[in-house]
């Protein structure tokens, strides 16, 4: 529903003064071009389960950091990139990288859903080689396969459940103005350049998660609150931490020259 190439376009306007001359760093146009059906869900749809990017973080377990060195290899090719004054590949890396820090930012992905999968399923998410795999949700017994399913697309159902979540979030900025939010500035490359992206990222997922939007939300669906907190408090961290993420690897990429 466009978010991530809202967030995509404010985020470049809020790096713009930062980028230091003789850095060719991607238009918004053709970071977004790697948007889509170009993107991570366009990979979703035509393969699933086959070089699927899994863009889920538990932020209370230190062990999983499987999307912090995604991220972290995003940021290493664009700087690469950037040295080597190849363009394309770096709006490439800005969009996957930016896909990836917003997911992991949003309450939704902060779901355990693959271990909830796993127990539904009886086995590993990657034998969903199929869209009707991954659609469908197999059980032990008819009756089985019928519970598995209304839990995951029924009403109040895992999917239903992250579905809706991100439905709210698309429709409250449908309508707002987000240039208006905090913007990326001299603190915010201090910060980044004496801590590293990864401590930087940490902080604000601790921060998301702290305000327990996705708990709010499971008990009452979506309100007024958690409109207003999108608004001013999730979606200005979020880009927030894309600009992060971009500069990191401009600040990789002079290393390199």
């Amino acid at each position: 529903m466009g978010v991530h190439q809202r967030i995509d376009r404010v985020a470049r306007r809020h790096i713009a003064r930062h980028v230091p001359t003789g850095v060719n760093f991607p238009l918004h146009r053709d970071i977004v071009h790697f948007e889509g059906k170009n993107g991570p869900d366009g990979i979703k749809r035509k393969s699933p389960a086959q070089d699927e990017p899994w863009h889920y973080i538990n932020p209370t377990d230190k062990n999983d950091v499987a999307l912090l060195g995604m991220i972290d290899d995003h940021i290493e090719n664009m700087a690469q990139a950037l040295h080597e004054g190849n363009y394309h590949r770096a709006a490439f890396e800005a969009a996957w990288m930016s896909h990836a820090i917003t997911d992991g930012l949003t309450p939704a992905h902060h779901y355990p859903l693959e271990a909830k999968l796993e127990e539904m399923r009886g086995e590993g998410i990657e034998t969903r080689v199929s869209t009707k795999e991954k659609l469908v949700l197999p059980g032990t017994t008819p009756r089985m396969k019928i519970k598995n399913n209304w839990d995951y697309w029924g009403a109040k159902g895992v999917m239903t459940t992250h579905f809706n979540f991100e439905l709210g979030v698309a429709t409250t900025l449908s309508g707002a103005t987000l240039d208006g939010i905090h913007k990326f500035d001299q603190h915010d490359i201090d910060e980044l350049t004496r801590r590293g992206f990864r401590e930087v990222f940490l902080e604000i997922l601790h921060e998301v998660d702290a305000m327990a939007m996705y708990d709010e939300f499971q008990k009452k669906g979506w309100t007024r609150h958690l409109a207003q907190e999108t608004k001013r408090e999730l979606v200005p961290r979020i880009i927030r931490a894309v600009c992060a993420g971009w500069y990191m690897a401009i600040l990789h990429a002079e290393e390199r020259s």
